[in-house]
């Protein structure tokens, strides 16, 4: 029975995990990672620094996912984040919904 619930613990915690890394793997696959750090500031802002500049605002997950497929510019200083064609609608919510998850 032990064994069982075991098996059981960690099948609950491969769920818990596996979309984190699959949103850390898409984030890697579309190149966010060459301006984008998950903890550190790089040519773009950290995605935990984006995660508490935009936590518990209203519409906030709609505004970011239009930044990464169309770009955007001045939220976070001067260099402009270029549109990303190469990320679909479904993608760019997938990693916003997982950037803003971040703590």
């Amino acid at each position: 029975m032990k064994k069982l619930s075991t098996l059981v613990a960690a099948a609950a915690l491969a769920t818990l995990t596996a979309p984190a890394m699959a949103s850390m793997e898409l984030a890697q696959k579309k190149s966010c990672l060459a301006c984008h750090g998950v903890e550190q500031k790089m040519i773009g802002p950290s995605y935990k620094d984006v995660a508490a500049k935009y936590k518990g605002q209203k519409g906030a997950e709609a505004k970011l996912v239009e930044k990464v497929l169309k770009g955007g510019k001045g939220a976070w200083g001067e260099i402009p984040m270029p549109a990303n064609p190469q990320v679909s609608e479904a993608e760019a919510k997938e990693l916003v919904h997982w950037i803003l998850s971040l703590k």
